[in-house]
Order: C-alpha cells, then structure tokens, then sequence
C-alpha cells in the first residue's frame, strides 16, 4: 500500500512538498532576523534616550 501511494504521488508532488518545507523555513528565518533587528534597534533608541537624559542630569545649568 506505501508503494501505490508513492507512485500516486510522484516525483513532483514530493519536489513541491519539499519545495514548500524549504519556503517555510525561509520565512521563519527571515521573521528571526527581523524581529532581532527589532529587538536590538529598541535597545539602541533606549540606551540613546537613557544617554540624554544622563547627560541632562548632569549638565551643568
């Protein structure tokens, strides 16, 4: 029965399958590298901020 269900699948439904798993896994990559951009660019825009208000408290006035 496994063998009749290959062969009704063939060659190009197995290409597609893999095809859609590699698709996937590239966007999954790409969420990845996004939200790590995400997340490290906030941190940078805080540490900017925390930066001028340092800064402001120690002014001299």
């Amino acid at each position: 029965m496994n063998d009749a269900t290959e062969t009704a699948e063939g060659p190009e439904s197995k290409q597609r399958k893999r095809k859609s798993k590699d698709r996937e896994w590239q966007i999954e990559r790409g969420v990845a590298i996004r939200a790590g951009f995400y997340i490290f660019g906030t941190h940078l825009f805080a540490g900017f901020v925390w930066l001028l208000f340092y800064l402001g408290e120690h002014a001299h006035k």
